[in-house]
């Protein structure tokens, strides 16, 4: 039976990376980047203005003038003027061209206008290239802005836009299908039986996939039918890259979804991992075909396994740096007994350190999956004696 890490490194090992696709400007947020963006020309482009004001000689002011006739008005977006002679200033916007001969900007709360003139306020001293964000300053012509591997979010989007590209060329979201198994399951909205529960893994599954920016192309339920579960999983295996299944695939009477694959060429990378809960995991890969993360049924499991593997492994999928895990301090001792990893639900709070500090909110089992409604994510606590104590630095996982 795999550790988490050995899970983790086994899958990497048989993911293959998505392929490319180019798509328009506004399509690309969220998406990970599959090219180098180089400036289009010296960013900024020209010495801009950076306050509302007028513009100077600042020798001038130094060789004791404090009153300028204002000779014109440079409004952002317009060629810029040139200043005839230092006696001159001339009015300009944030965002403007600075005039040619003009090295300084005095804000236009630092003086008053009369008369066509403008006069300094007293204890004002202007100095060249205050208030300008000189040309190439940010970066020059053919600079590297963005580069292979980068998430693209607000920030980066801009740059691209700076750089001239309408389209970019991103790694494609894989065809994800959500699959759930088993005879109880009824769907929201439809009649219900004592003997039957709702289902919602799926629900659950699609949700946070989406969140993650990976929303599911297909979402279907299959029953406890071993030559149904064939037929259609054939069908779902030609049409996507991704499997995530719920449900079917410990080691009772009906857990039908690990023979299944076989008898389907998905080749079992491993079946079990020692963590609670998800302990019954299973991964395997068709050779050229999609991967398969076939989940335990219960709720929890579902949920912890989505955020600490599947998601993850979309994400190194995509061609992005594998970021580092953020750790939080355990905020009260746990007891958890069984030498397995334990991931345990945690709401996070702060002390007056400003340290993070997860505070346990175990369920009453990997079915109880109300219970994580007040929590944060989960926690990782490796195999150790029964204690854990209160101070522990541990992985955190966001749901």
């Amino acid at each position: 039976m795999l550790t988490p890490a050995e899970a983790d490194a086994a899958i990497a090992a048989h993911l293959a990376q998505t392929p490319e696709e180019e798509l328009p400007l506004p399509a690309c947020a969220g998406r990970v980047l599959r090219q180098v963006v180089h400036a289009e020309r010296d960013a900024p482009p020209f010495d801009r203005v950076a306050m509302d004001g007028i513009a100077i000689a600042s020798r001038a002011f130094r060789d004791g003038r404090r009153e300028f006739r204002i000779a014109g008005v440079q409004p952002a977006g317009t060629p810029p003027l040139a200043l005839a002679t230092p006696a001159d200033c001339i009015e300009v916007m944030t965002g403007a061209s600075l005039p040619s001969g003009c090295d300084a900007v005095v804000p236009v709360e630092r003086i008053s206008i009369a008369s066509g003139m403008a006069t300094i306020e007293a204890g004002h001293l202007p100095e060249p290239w205050v208030h300008v964000h000189r040309r190439a300053s940010d970066a020059r012509a053919g600079d590297r802005l963005l580069w292979g591997g980068m998430r693209l979010g607000g920030p980066e989007i801009a740059i691209a836009a700076s750089a001239g590209l309408a389209r970019l060329r991103v790694a494609r979201l894989p065809r994800i299908a959500v699959i759930s198994t088993g005879d109880e399951l009824v769907e929201p909205g439809l009649p219900v039986l004592d003997h039957q529960v709702r289902r919602s893994n799926s629900y659950g599954l699609a949700a946070a996939l989406q969140l993650a920016g990976y929303p599911p192309a297909t979402d279907i339920h299959l029953p406890d039918d071993q030559a149904v579960q064939e037929e259609m999983l054939a069908r779902e295996l030609d049409r996507h890259e991704v499997l995530v299944l719920s449900g079917g695939v410990s080691a009772g009477r009906f857990d039908h979804v690990p023979a299944v694959m076989t008898t389907l060429g998905v080749r079992r990378v491993f079946h079990q991992v020692a963590q609670r809960p998800g302990r019954p995991f299973w991964f395997g890969v068709r050779d050229r075909g999609p991967a398969v993360f076939a989940l335990p049924g219960n709720p929890v499991s579902v949920l912890v396994c989505l955020s600490r593997y599947v998601v993850p492994a979309l994400r190194a999928a995509d061609g992005a740096p594998v970021p580092p895990r953020p750790t939080v301090v355990l905020a009260r001792d746990f007891e958890f007994r069984p030498t397995l990893t334990c991931f345990l639900p945690v709401a996070l709070e702060y002390d007056q350190q400003g340290r993070t500090q997860a505070v346990p909110r175990p369920t009453a089992g990997s079915g109880d999956f109300i219970s994580l409604a007040a929590t944060d994510g989960f926690v990782e606590l490796p195999p150790a004696p029964a204690m854990r104590p209160a101070g522990l630095v541990v992985s955190f996982f966001r749901w």
